[in-house]
C-alpha cells in the first residue's frame, strides 16, 4: 500500500516539491555560508519525494545550534517552501483521490518550516524514537 501511496503522490505533486526542494537546495550552496541548510534541503527532499513509511523523528542530540538555524532557515527558505506544500495540497484536495495526499503534504509543513534538529527514518525503526512527551512523531503513515 505505501508503494502505491508513493506512486500517486509523485505523479500528483510530489515530484514538484522534490524539484522546488533541490532547486532551493542548490541556490544555499552558492552562498557559501548557507551549505548546511542545503544539506538539510537535500535530505528532506528525498522524504518529499518518497515520504510514505517514513517519518521525521526528533535528534535526542539536537541542541541550540539546530534552534539557531531554524530561525535562520525560516526566514530564508522554509516559508517559501511551506507555500509551496500549501500550493500543491489546494490542489490536491480539489480531488477526491488527492484529499489523503493534501493532508499528508500538510503534515510535512513542520519540517519544512524547521527541520534541524530533526531526522528521516523509516516507520519501522521510529519506535525506537520518541519525542519529549514519550510519544511516536509520525508525519506520514
Amino acid at each position: 500500500m505505501r508503494f502505491l501511496l508513493n506512486i500517486i503522490w509523485i505523479v500528483f505533486g510530489g515530484f514538484l516539491l522534490f524539484l522546488e526542494y533541490i532547486l532551493v537546495g542548490i541556490v544555499g550552496i552558492l552562498f557559501i555560508v548557507t551549505i548546511p541548510a542545503s544539506i538539510a534541503c537535500f535530505r528532506i527532499a528525498s522524504y518529499v519525494l518518497w515520504p510514505f513509511g517514513r517519518v521525521v523523528v526528533d535528534k535526542p542530540e539536537a541542541g541550540a545550534g539546530s534552534a539557531i538555524m531554524n530561525v535562520v532557515w525560516f526566514i530564508v527558505a522554509g516559508v517559501w517552501l511551506a507555500i509551496g506544500h500549501i500550493v500543491t495540497a489546494f490542489f490536491q484536495a480539489i480531488t477526491i483521490i488527492g484529499i489523503p495526499l493534501a493532508i499528508a503534504n500538510i503534515k510535512l509543513i513542520p519540517v519544512t518550516c524547521f527541520p534541524f534538529g530533526k531526522m528521516v527514518v523509516s516507520a519501522d525503526k521510529a519506535s525506537r524514537y520518541s519525542n519529549p512527551r514519550g510519544q511516536d512523531v509520525f508525519i506520514t503513515n
